[in-house]
């Protein structure tokens, strides 16, 4: 009997400590439900901001995407769909592909700056461009939205 009045004890003591462990972890719970609310609500703040550009941006899409020719935008789609943050069209930053890192060799970095034809990244397939016409087109685009 005084056997069975310690085991209940000490299952007893065990069940405390596991209630002690919830309740820290339901305190923990409760802690990142509410960071993560004001998370969701900077998110959906942000989105509603940039709404108006996004709209803008999908309908020239749909404009330039009628002049293009269509094997290249279903190449285009399938890089964008295929890599892992949905860039297809990367610079090149420091002599490095910004999708894959690798370096990219100076002959090719030439072949890229002339700006003659579309040329892909060995490892990721991503489209190349130089730093130049990104920073032309992000130009284009602050003036296009202001």
């Amino acid at each position: 009997m005084q056997l069975a009045e310690k085991h209940i004890r000490e299952f007893e003591a065990k069940i405390a400590a596991k209630n002690e462990i919830i309740s820290a972890a339901k305190e923990k719970m409760d802690e990142k439900t509410t960071h993560l609310k004001h998370k969701q609500d900077e998110l959906n703040s942000i989105l509603e901001e940039t709404e108006k550009e996004e709209n803008l941006l999908h309908k020239k899409s749909e404009e330039y995407s009628k002049l293009i020719d269509e094997r290249l935008l279903k190449a285009y789609h399938k890089i964008r769909h295929n890599v892992r943050n949905g860039l297809a069209v990367v610079t090149i930053e420091r002599g490095a592909s910004g999708g894959s890192f690798f370096t990219i060799p100076p002959q090719r970095q030439v072949e890229i700056a002339t700006r003659k034809k579309i040329i892909t990244d060995e490892h990721s397939g991503r489209i190349l461009i130089d730093s130049q016409l990104a920073d032309e087109e992000k130009e284009k685009m602050s003036k296009y939205f202001s």
